[in-house]
């Protein structure tokens, strides 16, 4: 099991930029695809950017290719969420998810990830 603890969240104008952490715990960070995930009022959860075991690999949906870049770094046991040029509609509460399994970095439901942060409040105001 892996417990993870997002940070960085906050209020910033349209345009502006944000970066998210995620520190882990336990000793199979490195062997685990890590995500990010996003939840605006009265919508579902829905996956934003994976990225594999060895970070060679990521995937993002289409509406923050461009702007978001995931990273992480196995030395620190934390996985990044690096958000540029922010709109209003990336206002959500931003989730870090482990994948003990390591799937493919296309594979993005909830129930692909099992161990889940608490989540941080993004908030891009116009």
């Amino acid at each position: 099991q892996v417990q993870l603890v997002e940070s960085g969240g906050g209020l910033v104008q349209a345009g502006g930029s944000l970066r998210l952490s995620c520190s882990a715990s336990g000793r199979t960070f490195s062997s685990c695809r890590l995500g990010w995930f996003r939840q605006a009022p009265g919508k579902e959860r829905e996956f934003v950017a994976t990225i594999s075991r060895s970070g060679d690999s990521t995937y993002y949906r289409d509406s923050v290719k461009g702007r978001f870049t995931i990273s992480r770094d196995n030395a620190k046991n934390t996985v990044y969420l690096q958000m540029n040029s922010l709109k209003p509609e990336d206002t959500a509460v931003y989730y870090c998810a482990a994948d003990t399994r390591s799937l493919s970095v296309r594979y993005v439901r909830l129930a692909d990830f099992a161990s889940w942060g608490q989540g941080t409040q993004v908030t891009v105001s116009s």
